[in-house]
């Protein structure tokens, strides 16, 4: 397990370093002249050139100049070599230093500070309210095959599934907080403000989630050790608590590790829609403003935390299934 774990963080040091490679390009190279992007097409050459200056896009983009008179210390060739834009961004990165953000006019990380935590009041009772929920109801439908505890969780399920994110999140606003007044219909002040965009964030989610959680647990209904459990004498409940959710945890983890990602875009739309200064706030409003800074500090974010569910899903594995850990 240990080995297995060792070896799993050393994958991550490659796939790391291509992502700032590939982020510094697209941002750097591709995505044109930052300075543009922020002062405008019609902006003169000296508000370009001290913009550049200040930000560092006057330096070169991969490596500075070799060349160097004869004499000098290889020391100062190699400070030279590597005062470059990809290397400066880099040493940045690795002091948790984001740039500095020219909309906001203050440092990257402060801004995402700021918005890190009304994002996680929204996102994390979605996926662990959600993935709870929604594996208790599949083990009722499928603890209850065919039964009309089963037809009834299907069909609210389908129910789920057939309306649009957007739909339940204007006929929440509009029957529960602008008609019947229930929630605060706009702000982030308290943590009645959150109680809405979560129950959105959950039920929009649900049917999706009730569908394959059962379609996991019945697939392992018809095996052998189940049947064994039955003939044993022992109860529905105690065989599906003890017996069938263990061995059905590793597609349950992986279809829940895959769904962070996406919950993170439905935030942005919960966050917009509710007036939530969350990270979605500050995504948008970086694009709309060309803060490139900005927006290029929540893509490396994102592909961040991409690489670290991933990670924590594969130390998953290996303790749900000891046989993992061993290859």
């Amino acid at each position: 397990m240990l080995r297995y774990a060792i070896r799993r963080i050393a994958q991550l040091v490659p796939a790391t370093l291509g992502i700032l490679l590939v982020t510094f390009v697209i941002f750097n190279v591709v995505g044109g002249s930052a300075a543009q992007a922020v002062l405008g097409q019609h902006a003169d050459a000296a508000s370009i050139a001290a913009f550049n200056a200040r930000y560092g896009y006057d330096r070169p983009l991969l490596l500075g100049p070799l060349a160097a008179p004869a004499g000098t210390p290889l020391r100062v060739r190699v400070v030279r070599a590597l005062d470059s834009q990809f290397f400066n961004y880099c040493r940045q990165l690795l002091r948790g230093d984001f740039g500095e953000s020219a909309a906001y006019g203050m440092r990257v990380a402060d801004v995402l500070k700021s918005g890190v935590g009304p994002s996680l009041c929204i996102t994390i009772p979605i996926l662990f309210g959600g993935t709870l929920l929604g594996l208790a109801l599949a083990m009722v439908a499928a603890s209850r095959r065919g039964g009309a505890a089963d037809s009834a969780i299907l069909l609210g399920s389908t129910l789920c599934m057939s309306v649009n994110y957007v739909v339940w999140i204007l006929a929440g606003q509009f029957l529960l907080s602008y008609k019947l007044r229930l929630f605060p219909i706009w702000g982030f002040e308290g943590a009645a403000y959150v109680v809405l965009p979560v129950a959105i964030g959950i039920l929009s989610g649900l049917g999706r989630d009730i569908r394959y959680f059962r379609a996991v647990l019945l697939d392992e209904t018809g095996r052998q050790y189940v049947r064994a459990a039955y003939s044993r004498g022992l109860s529905r409940r105690a065989v599906f608590l003890r017996h069938i959710l263990p061995n059905a945890m590793i597609p349950v983890v992986t279809y829940v590790s895959l769904s962070i990602p996406y919950l993170f875009t439905g935030s942005l739309l919960l966050e917009s829609f509710f007036g939530i200064p969350g990270l979605g706030g500050v995504s948008v409003n970086a694009i709309h403003s060309g803060d490139l800074a900005t927006v290029r500090a929540v893509v490396i974010l994102g592909a961040m935390l991409y690489q670290l569910v991933n990670l924590a899903t594969d130390l998953c594995y290996a303790w749900l299934d000891p046989r993992v850990g061993r290859m």
